[in-house]
């Protein structure tokens, strides 16, 4: 591993096509018995029928001395079909064709980052170039696929393994352990997602408070020179800027200021000191600014991760006590995340776990905090030391696990109805144990496959993977050499995060080369008017978000969810917004207009009141009209048109 990128290399000493040599058949299940001549090992794959969900599950007859650790399964599907999910996957929604990697990493490899830099110099930019899909890595991986037929797949493993859909009439699934598989058909999407929520897991409904508005970053920067530092005036550039805002008749619900427990000024950029406890010489009396700020009807939030500082008190502790993951030596593994080392808390250590999870109840419910990002959580080395389990694993689980804690955090405080966080990493288990995904640091860019078009993907793929409730940074964060984010850019990423189900900016890694919601009184005023239209559309956001803790069904959909149209089935560039809007965001820089496909149905843009038909069309679309368009026969038809 290198900066949560992983190299997958293995040896394959035999390898052999099992033969079918029995069936057997009950009142309960059909089991088949396969020949493994190479160990001398009867594998049994028993399979069983529930009504419209089927299930299998092999087993060998050596048991756990089983001498067999890699298995390919291959069956035949409809070459017509397209396959969604396995996670979140940006470059591509369509996985037909695809091999899809199951192994958590860290999406933005710093490989991938350099190659794309280096080129763009040299050739300027190029935001519709993608590389072959094996050339990227997921935060947020999940074995399960859901089919165009109107089918799932889901295979209960844990460790490496992949799904290669790259062959027109067969797919085959590729374990390292004994598997569980579990098949189920449907006569609609909406009945699949509910089936895999009574699979996966269910999401919490949100705090009321995060639909009167916008979220907006803030930190505690200014700038030096062309670099940025901290201010040490964190509360009083929040009061300055929440009046900013206020003056501009925005709708603010809360406030996310990643440095509350202080800065680390690197080469990266403006990054945050990993010691979970709010800086009182950047934040001075901040639990008592915070009791103000709520009254006022806004909430603060913050920021953790599974790694701590080594130069400051919170490690010291983990260390004296052994709480950290170990490598092959006993000693703490350190691992180097952009420009630093640092290192991981060890949560399969019971008294790490709790010492951890007390760290958020205390340092950060425990002054107030309404919510936060709960960062990373796809970093375990595979080659790290636990206090229980094989790192290899549990490196898929990892993410699962992280989000638990924070779930619990937040449940033994007593404070679900007022508090909520968001991940970027996520595996099998983490759609019932998180309260929202983010789509991870996109690039400051248009690029298709790491800017701002590569949201809608990786939101479409979630919601095909039973993850409903997701939204991304507004403005993206990876900002490196050239690569900074303009006011256009900024704005058209708002007007899009508006019709999410959360309404949250980002300064980047690097703040100051970065356009800010207050660089001009033109981007202010475009950010305080979509905090206004998000509070809009509240109340239809929150019914979304009910009904997705409830049913399953996503909030975010892709348009074939509703419309069985040919064309709809590789759509990736717009998306539905629960049943009744239809968002085409302007994807490409210096556009003004946009070509959109709309389903057979009676569509009427909500900024030029025009109605339309279904097929293509040519939309205007200046900065802060974007191409949204409401479904004529929607009940709240009247209440869209009139929110302003």
């Amino acid at each position: 591993m290198k900066r949560g990128s992983f190299k997958y290399k293995h040896k394959i000493n035999w390898k052999q096509k099992c033969k079918l040599v029995d069936t057997i058949r009950s009142k309960d299940f059909v089991s088949y018995v396969y020949e493994c001549e190479e160990v001398g090992e009867r594998l049994t794959l028993k399979v069983w029928t529930d009504k419209e969900k089927t299930g299998a599950e092999l087993s060998s007859s050596a048991g756990s001395s089983s001498k067999i650790n890699r298995f390919w399964f291959t069956f035949g599907t409809n070459p017509d079909e397209h396959i969604y999910g396995c996670g979140e996957n940006y470059s591509e929604f369509d996985l037909k064709g695809q091999k899809v990697r199951i192994w958590v990493a860290e999406h933005q490899n710093v490989r991938r980052i350099s190659r794309k830099l280096i080129k763009e110099k040299i050739r300027g930019p190029r935001p519709k170039r993608k590389l072959s899909f094996s050339k990227y890595e997921s935060y947020y991986v999940q074995p399960t696929f859901v089919s165009s037929d109107k089918y799932y797949v889901h295979v209960d493993m844990k460790a490496y393994g992949y799904f290669d859909f790259s062959k027109p009439s067969e797919i085959t699934i590729h374990t390292q352990e004994y598997p569980r598989f579990v098949c189920e058909k449907a006569d609609s999407f909406t009945e699949i997602s509910g089936k895999l929520a009574k699979l996966l897991g269910h999401q919490r409904t949100l705090p009321d408070w995060i639909y009167e508005g916008g979220i907006i970053a803030m930190q505690d920067w200014v700038k030096d020179g062309d670099k940025v530092k901290e201010g040490f005036d964190g509360c009083g550039n929040i009061d300055r800027k929440l009046l900013e805002l206020e003056k501009e008749g925005a709708k603010v619900s809360g406030v996310w200021c990643q440095d509350w427990c202080g800065c680390r000024c690197t080469g990266f950029g403006y990054q945050v000191m990993w010691n979970w406890r709010y800086d009182e010489k950047q934040y001075r009396n901040l639990p008592a600014k915070i009791r103000e700020w709520k009254k006022k009807g806004v909430r603060f939030l913050g920021y953790i991760n599974p790694f701590i500082a080594l130069e400051k008190d919170i490690y010291a502790t983990a260390k004296e006590k052994g709480y950290c993951v170990k490598n092959r030596n006993g000693e703490d593994y350190l691992v180097t995340i952009t420009t630093f080392p640092a290192a991981m808390v060890d949560f399969t250590n019971p008294e790490a776990y709790e010492w951890y999870k007390n760290l958020i109840k205390e340092n950060m419910i425990g002054i107030g905090m309404g919510g936060w990002m709960a960062d990373f959580g796809e970093y375990l080395p595979e080659d790290a030391v636990l206090y229980d389990g094989d790192a290899r694993i549990l490196h898929n689980s990892w993410p699962s696990i992280w989000a638990k804690m924070n779930r619990e955090a937040i449940l033994e405080c007593g404070v679900e109805n007022e508090v909520f966080f968001f991940t970027r990493a996520g595996y099998t288990g983490s759609v019932g144990a998180t309260d929202m995904m983010w789509t991870g640091d996109q690039h400051v860019d248009w690029s298709v496959d790491d800017g701002l078009p590569s949201v809608i993907p990786a939101t479409l793929s979630l919601s095909m993977s039973g993850y409903g409730i997701t939204h991304s940074d507004a403005g993206g964060y990876t900002t490196v050499m050239h690569m900074r984010r303009s006011k256009e850019l900024l704005m058209r990423w708002e007007e899009m995060n508006v019709f999410s189900p959360l309404f949250r900016t980002h300064e980047g890694n690097q703040p100051g080369n970065n356009a800010q919601f207050d660089m001009d009184e033109e981007v202010l005023k475009h950010t305080a008017f979509c905090t206004r239209l998000h509070y809009e559309l509240g109340d239809y956001i929150r019914a979304l978000v009910k009904n997705a803790t409830e049913s399953g069904t996503p909030v975010i959909r892709p348009l074939f969810y509703h419309y069985d149209e040919p064309w709809a089935y590789t759509e990736m560039t717009e998306y539905l917004l629960g049943r009744d809007i239809l968002v085409a965001p302007v994807l490409e820089a210096g556009k003004v207009k946009r070509e959109v496909t709309l389903p057979d149905d009676t569509w009427v843009n909500l900024f030029s009141k025009k109605e339309y038909t279904g097929g293509k069309h040519t939309v205007e679309a200046p900065i802060g009209q974007p191409p949204v368009f409401v479904r004529r026969d929607s009940s709240r038809y009247e209440d869209f048109m009139g929110m302003f």
